[in-house]
Protein backbone atom coordinates (compact mmCIF):
# COMPACT_ATOMS: atom_id res chain seq x y z
CA UNK A 1 0.00 0.00 0.00
CA UNK A 2 1.02 3.62 -0.31
CA UNK A 3 2.62 5.01 2.37
CA UNK A 4 0.53 8.51 2.32
CA UNK A 5 -1.82 9.84 -0.26
CA UNK A 6 -3.56 8.37 -2.86
CA UNK A 7 -4.78 10.54 -5.66
CA UNK A 8 -8.79 9.54 -6.37
CA UNK A 9 -11.23 11.21 -8.49
CA UNK A 10 -14.43 12.43 -7.12
CA UNK A 11 -16.48 8.42 -7.14
CA UNK A 12 -19.92 7.56 -5.80
CA UNK A 13 -18.85 5.33 -3.56
CA UNK A 14 -16.53 7.18 -1.91
CA UNK A 15 -17.73 10.40 -2.10
CA UNK A 16 -21.33 11.61 -0.73
CA UNK A 17 -20.74 15.30 -1.30
CA UNK A 18 -18.51 17.99 -3.12
CA UNK A 19 -17.46 20.30 -0.97
CA UNK A 20 -14.99 23.63 -0.90
CA UNK A 21 -11.82 22.96 -2.06
CA UNK A 22 -10.30 19.52 -1.79
CA UNK A 23 -12.91 18.69 1.33
CA UNK A 24 -15.56 15.96 0.83
CA UNK A 25 -17.82 14.03 2.61
CA UNK A 26 -17.27 10.67 2.52
CA UNK A 27 -19.05 7.38 2.34
CA UNK A 28 -19.02 5.49 5.78
CA UNK A 29 -17.92 2.54 4.48
CA UNK A 30 -15.30 4.21 2.52
CA UNK A 31 -14.02 5.90 5.81
CA UNK A 32 -13.52 2.49 7.30
CA UNK A 33 -11.70 0.73 3.87
CA UNK A 34 -9.07 3.35 3.98
CA UNK A 35 -8.58 3.36 7.80
CA UNK A 36 -7.99 -0.46 7.50
CA UNK A 37 -5.28 -0.30 4.68
CA UNK A 38 -4.07 3.01 6.70
CA UNK A 39 -4.26 5.87 3.59
CA UNK A 40 -5.43 8.91 2.86
CA UNK A 41 -7.64 9.95 -0.53
CA UNK A 42 -6.14 13.14 -2.19
CA UNK A 43 -9.19 14.49 -4.54
CA UNK A 44 -8.77 15.95 -7.89
CA UNK A 45 -11.45 18.71 -8.66
CA UNK A 46 -14.15 17.60 -10.76
CA UNK A 47 -15.20 18.16 -14.45
CA UNK A 48 -12.41 20.00 -16.39
CA UNK A 49 -10.71 21.74 -13.64
CA UNK A 50 -9.24 18.63 -12.86
CA UNK A 51 -9.05 16.63 -15.73
CA UNK A 52 -5.19 17.31 -16.22
CA UNK A 53 -4.83 15.67 -12.53
CA UNK A 54 -5.42 12.52 -13.57
CA UNK A 55 -4.58 12.62 -17.31
CA UNK A 56 -2.46 9.70 -17.04
CA UNK A 57 -4.02 7.17 -14.99
CA UNK A 58 -7.42 7.55 -17.85
CA UNK A 59 -4.64 7.79 -20.72
CA UNK A 60 -2.85 4.36 -19.14
CA UNK A 61 -6.31 3.30 -19.30
CA UNK A 62 -7.16 3.84 -23.07
CA UNK A 63 -4.13 2.70 -23.87
CA UNK A 64 -4.50 -1.48 -22.13
CA UNK A 65 -8.21 -1.40 -23.43
CA UNK A 66 -6.82 -0.14 -27.08
CA UNK A 67 -4.08 -3.03 -27.25
CA UNK A 68 -5.94 -5.82 -25.42
CA UNK A 69 -9.32 -5.39 -25.31
CA UNK A 70 -10.43 -3.92 -28.54
CA UNK A 71 -12.37 -6.13 -30.36
CA UNK A 72 -14.06 -6.18 -27.60
CA UNK A 73 -13.49 -9.66 -25.71
CA UNK A 74 -16.48 -12.35 -25.41
CA UNK A 75 -16.11 -14.67 -22.30
CA UNK A 76 -18.36 -17.07 -20.62
CA UNK A 77 -17.87 -16.11 -16.82
CA UNK A 78 -15.92 -12.89 -14.97
CA UNK A 79 -13.34 -15.76 -14.11
CA UNK A 80 -12.41 -15.91 -17.96
CA UNK A 81 -12.30 -12.65 -18.23
CA UNK A 82 -10.01 -12.07 -15.14
CA UNK A 83 -7.44 -14.95 -16.53
CA UNK A 84 -7.49 -12.74 -19.96
CA UNK A 85 -6.92 -9.22 -18.07
CA UNK A 86 -4.22 -11.09 -16.16
CA UNK A 87 -2.37 -12.39 -19.33
CA UNK A 88 -2.81 -9.03 -20.95
CA UNK A 89 -0.70 -7.84 -17.18
CA UNK A 90 1.91 -10.08 -17.54
CA UNK A 91 2.80 -8.87 -20.99
CA UNK A 92 2.64 -5.29 -20.32
CA UNK A 93 5.44 -6.23 -18.15
CA UNK A 94 7.70 -6.43 -20.49
CA UNK A 95 6.83 -3.57 -22.50
CA UNK A 96 9.22 -0.52 -22.57
CA UNK A 97 7.97 2.90 -22.23
CA UNK A 98 9.32 5.28 -24.75
CA UNK A 99 13.21 5.07 -24.47
CA UNK A 100 13.41 4.01 -20.53
CA UNK A 101 16.11 1.55 -19.96
CA UNK A 102 13.81 -0.84 -17.77
CA UNK A 103 10.47 -2.24 -18.53
CA UNK A 104 7.05 -1.54 -16.58
CA UNK A 105 8.21 -4.93 -14.68
CA UNK A 106 11.38 -3.73 -13.95
CA UNK A 107 10.00 -0.64 -12.76
CA UNK A 108 6.85 -2.23 -10.53
CA UNK A 109 9.93 -4.64 -8.64
CA UNK A 110 11.47 -1.63 -7.34
CA UNK A 111 8.37 0.49 -6.37
CA UNK A 112 7.05 -2.45 -4.14
CA UNK A 113 10.05 -2.18 -2.29
CA UNK A 114 9.02 1.53 -0.99
CA UNK A 115 5.15 0.47 -0.38
CA UNK A 116 3.46 -0.68 2.72
CA UNK A 117 2.96 -4.09 3.50
CA UNK A 118 -0.73 -4.70 3.06
CA UNK A 119 -3.10 -5.82 6.99
CA UNK A 120 -2.98 -9.47 7.81
CA UNK A 121 -6.52 -9.81 7.38
CA UNK A 122 -8.55 -7.99 4.28
CA UNK A 123 -11.34 -5.82 4.45
CA UNK A 124 -14.58 -7.09 3.63
CA UNK A 125 -15.64 -4.67 0.78
CA UNK A 126 -19.32 -7.04 0.63
CA UNK A 127 -22.48 -5.17 0.24
CA UNK A 128 -24.65 -6.29 3.57
CA UNK A 129 -28.65 -6.83 2.83
CA UNK A 130 -31.39 -8.31 4.39
CA UNK A 131 -34.40 -9.35 2.07
CA UNK A 132 -37.17 -11.55 2.83
CA UNK A 133 -37.66 -14.78 0.67
CA UNK A 134 -40.65 -15.00 -1.42
CA UNK A 135 -42.89 -17.81 -1.65
CA UNK A 136 -40.27 -18.93 -4.47
CA UNK A 137 -37.93 -19.83 -2.75
CA UNK A 138 -35.77 -16.35 -3.84
CA UNK A 139 -34.08 -13.80 -2.92
CA UNK A 140 -33.77 -10.46 -4.83
CA UNK A 141 -30.77 -8.86 -4.83
CA UNK A 142 -29.94 -5.79 -7.02
CA UNK A 143 -32.62 -6.47 -9.50
CA UNK A 144 -32.02 -10.31 -9.89
CA UNK A 145 -33.36 -13.46 -8.13
CA UNK A 146 -31.42 -16.33 -6.48
CA UNK A 147 -32.75 -18.98 -5.17
CA UNK A 148 -32.32 -20.48 -1.27
CA UNK A 149 -33.62 -23.72 -0.08
CA UNK A 150 -36.74 -23.97 0.20
CA UNK A 151 -37.29 -24.23 4.04
CA UNK A 152 -36.24 -20.19 4.49
CA UNK A 153 -39.81 -19.31 2.60
CA UNK A 154 -41.19 -15.92 4.74
CA UNK A 155 -37.81 -15.73 6.52
CA UNK A 156 -35.81 -12.39 6.14
CA UNK A 157 -32.15 -13.72 5.48
CA UNK A 158 -28.67 -11.58 5.40
CA UNK A 159 -27.07 -10.99 2.08
CA UNK A 160 -23.70 -10.56 1.21
CA UNK A 161 -23.18 -9.47 -2.09
CA UNK A 162 -19.54 -9.20 -3.41
CA UNK A 163 -18.48 -7.88 -7.30
CA UNK A 164 -18.32 -12.18 -8.18
CA UNK A 165 -20.48 -13.51 -5.65
CA UNK A 166 -23.85 -13.50 -3.51
CA UNK A 167 -23.49 -15.44 -0.56
CA UNK A 168 -27.05 -15.99 1.61
CA UNK A 169 -26.94 -16.36 5.58
CA UNK A 170 -29.18 -17.92 8.00
CA UNK A 171 -27.67 -16.25 11.01
CA UNK A 172 -23.78 -17.53 11.11
CA UNK A 173 -24.39 -20.04 8.83
CA UNK A 174 -24.01 -20.18 5.04
CA UNK A 175 -27.52 -21.45 3.35
CA UNK A 176 -26.47 -20.52 -0.33
CA UNK A 177 -23.69 -19.38 -2.55
CA UNK A 178 -24.19 -17.82 -6.01
CA UNK A 179 -22.22 -16.47 -8.37
CA UNK A 180 -23.23 -13.01 -9.39
CA UNK A 181 -25.71 -12.58 -11.88
CA UNK A 182 -24.63 -9.69 -14.72
CA UNK A 183 -27.26 -7.22 -15.90
CA UNK A 184 -31.00 -7.40 -14.66
CA UNK A 185 -34.05 -9.47 -14.40
CA UNK A 186 -31.54 -12.57 -13.82
CA UNK A 187 -32.71 -16.22 -12.22
CA UNK A 188 -29.95 -17.41 -10.57
CA UNK A 189 -31.20 -20.98 -9.15
CA UNK A 190 -29.72 -24.46 -7.65
CA UNK A 191 -32.04 -27.55 -8.15
CA UNK A 192 -30.91 -28.69 -4.53
CA UNK A 193 -32.87 -25.95 -3.22
CA UNK A 194 -35.55 -27.25 -4.30
CA UNK A 195 -35.92 -31.54 -3.84
CA UNK A 196 -38.49 -31.15 -0.79
CA UNK A 197 -40.66 -29.86 -2.77
CA UNK A 198 -39.99 -31.78 -5.75
CA UNK A 199 -40.55 -35.12 -3.66
CA UNK A 200 -44.31 -33.66 -2.78
CA UNK A 201 -44.76 -32.18 -6.50
CA UNK A 202 -42.37 -34.37 -9.14
CA UNK A 203 -44.79 -33.06 -12.23
CA UNK A 204 -43.11 -29.85 -11.41
CA UNK A 205 -39.24 -31.39 -12.35
CA UNK A 206 -39.25 -31.75 -15.66
CA UNK A 207 -39.83 -28.03 -16.94
CA UNK A 208 -38.15 -26.11 -14.03
CA UNK A 209 -35.77 -23.71 -14.76
CA UNK A 210 -33.85 -25.02 -11.76
CA UNK A 211 -33.00 -28.10 -13.63
CA UNK A 212 -32.44 -26.55 -17.07
CA UNK A 213 -29.70 -24.42 -15.44
CA UNK A 214 -28.13 -27.39 -13.74
CA UNK A 215 -28.34 -29.40 -17.37
CA UNK A 216 -26.36 -26.43 -18.87
CA UNK A 217 -23.80 -25.92 -15.80
CA UNK A 218 -23.17 -29.88 -15.78
CA UNK A 219 -24.32 -30.65 -12.60
CA UNK A 220 -27.21 -33.09 -14.39
CA UNK A 221 -25.12 -35.34 -16.07
CA UNK A 222 -25.95 -38.37 -18.30
CA UNK A 223 -25.87 -40.46 -15.39
CA UNK A 224 -29.13 -38.77 -13.79
CA UNK A 225 -30.75 -38.89 -17.32
CA UNK A 226 -30.57 -42.32 -17.44
CA UNK A 227 -31.40 -42.75 -14.08
CA UNK A 228 -34.41 -40.76 -14.58
CA UNK A 229 -35.28 -42.69 -17.72
CA UNK A 230 -35.30 -45.90 -16.14
CA UNK A 231 -37.07 -45.13 -12.81
CA UNK A 232 -40.01 -43.55 -15.24
CA UNK A 233 -40.37 -46.55 -17.26
CA UNK A 234 -40.29 -48.94 -14.45
CA UNK A 235 -42.77 -46.83 -11.92
CA UNK A 236 -43.97 -44.36 -14.12
CA UNK A 237 -43.78 -40.53 -14.45
CA UNK A 238 -44.74 -39.63 -10.69
CA UNK A 239 -42.96 -42.23 -9.47
CA UNK A 240 -39.73 -42.61 -11.67
CA UNK A 241 -39.34 -38.46 -10.43
CA UNK A 242 -39.22 -39.64 -7.08
CA UNK A 243 -36.74 -41.82 -7.11
CA UNK A 244 -34.84 -39.72 -8.94
CA UNK A 245 -35.06 -36.49 -6.39
CA UNK A 246 -33.98 -39.14 -3.42
CA UNK A 247 -31.00 -39.93 -5.46
CA UNK A 248 -29.87 -35.90 -6.00
CA UNK A 249 -30.69 -35.68 -2.53
CA UNK A 250 -27.60 -38.07 -1.68
CA UNK A 251 -25.20 -35.72 -3.19
CA UNK A 252 -25.56 -33.75 0.23
CA UNK A 253 -23.61 -36.37 2.21
CA UNK A 254 -21.62 -38.50 -0.30
CA UNK A 255 -19.03 -37.73 -3.10
CA UNK A 256 -20.71 -36.41 -6.27
CA UNK A 257 -18.27 -39.28 -8.56
CA UNK A 258 -19.60 -42.00 -5.87
CA UNK A 259 -23.19 -41.43 -6.37
CA UNK A 260 -22.54 -41.28 -10.27
CA UNK A 261 -20.85 -44.90 -9.68
CA UNK A 262 -23.58 -45.72 -7.50
CA UNK A 263 -26.26 -44.51 -10.47
CA UNK A 264 -23.67 -46.55 -12.76
CA UNK A 265 -23.80 -49.67 -10.62
CA UNK A 266 -27.52 -49.58 -9.79
CA UNK A 267 -28.57 -49.72 -13.59
CA UNK A 268 -26.24 -52.77 -14.46
CA UNK A 269 -28.07 -54.93 -12.55
CA UNK A 270 -31.57 -53.35 -13.22
CA UNK A 271 -32.16 -51.46 -10.29
CA UNK A 272 -33.92 -47.75 -10.03
CA UNK A 273 -34.11 -48.29 -6.32
CA UNK A 274 -32.48 -44.91 -4.09
CA UNK A 275 -31.50 -47.18 -1.87
CA UNK A 276 -29.41 -49.21 -3.99
CA UNK A 277 -27.70 -46.24 -5.36
CA UNK A 278 -27.17 -45.11 -2.02
CA UNK A 279 -25.74 -48.55 -0.85
CA UNK A 280 -23.17 -48.48 -4.34
CA UNK A 281 -22.15 -45.16 -3.61
CA UNK A 282 -20.89 -46.07 -0.23
CA UNK A 283 -19.13 -48.98 -1.51
CA UNK A 284 -17.49 -46.54 -4.28
CA UNK A 285 -16.33 -44.55 -1.06
CA UNK A 286 -14.99 -47.13 1.36
CA UNK A 287 -13.37 -48.27 -1.91
CA UNK A 288 -11.46 -45.19 -2.73
CA UNK A 289 -10.47 -44.73 0.55
CA UNK A 290 -8.93 -48.58 0.85
CA UNK A 291 -6.94 -47.60 -2.36
CA UNK A 292 -5.67 -44.20 -0.50
CA UNK A 293 -4.77 -46.19 2.43
CA UNK A 294 -2.93 -48.58 0.95
CA UNK A 295 -1.15 -46.29 -1.36
CA UNK A 296 -0.20 -43.84 1.86
CA UNK A 297 1.14 -47.29 4.16
CA UNK A 298 4.57 -47.69 4.48
CA UNK A 299 7.09 -50.21 5.84
CA UNK A 300 9.21 -49.20 8.62
CA UNK A 301 12.22 -50.91 9.02
CA UNK A 302 13.09 -50.37 12.89
CA UNK A 303 16.57 -51.04 12.53
CA UNK A 304 17.37 -48.22 10.22
CA UNK A 305 16.30 -46.20 13.10
CA UNK A 306 17.44 -47.43 15.87
CA UNK A 307 18.54 -44.04 18.11
CA UNK A 308 22.66 -44.32 18.28
CA UNK A 309 22.53 -43.57 22.08
CA UNK A 310 20.73 -47.67 22.84
CA UNK A 311 23.38 -50.25 22.35
CA UNK A 312 22.94 -53.26 20.08
CA UNK A 313 20.92 -56.42 21.20
CA UNK A 314 23.52 -58.95 22.07
CA UNK A 315 21.21 -61.52 23.04
CA UNK A 316 21.26 -64.69 21.63
CA UNK A 317 18.69 -65.88 18.98
CA UNK A 318 16.40 -68.12 20.96
CA UNK A 319 16.42 -71.82 20.41
CA UNK A 320 14.18 -75.01 20.75
CA UNK A 321 17.10 -77.60 21.74
CA UNK A 322 16.16 -77.64 25.30
CA UNK A 323 12.78 -79.46 24.09
CA UNK A 324 15.51 -82.28 22.54
CA UNK A 325 15.53 -83.53 25.79
CA UNK A 326 11.75 -84.93 26.46
CA UNK A 327 12.74 -86.83 23.46
CA UNK A 328 14.96 -89.56 25.61
CA UNK A 329 12.05 -91.58 27.11
CA UNK A 330 10.48 -92.12 24.28
CA UNK A 331 9.47 -95.55 22.90
CA UNK A 332 9.58 -96.82 19.56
Amino acid sequence: MPVDKVRYDNLNSAVKQVLFGRSRQENERWIAFRSHYGFQAWYCQPGHEGSHEKGGVEGEGGRFRRNHCVPMPVVDSIDELNALLEAADDADDRRRVANRATSVGDDWTFEKTLLAPLPTEPFDTALTLTPRVDRYAQVAVRCNQYSVPARFIGHRLRVKLSASTVAIYDRSTVVARHQRAVGKGAKVLDLDHYLEILLRKPGALPGATALAQARAAGAFTTEHEAFWQAARTAHGDAGGTRALVEVLLLHRHLDRAAVLAGITAALSVGSTASDVVALEARKATEHRSAVAGDRDRRVVVLAEHRPASIPADQRPLPTVDQYDSLLGGQTS
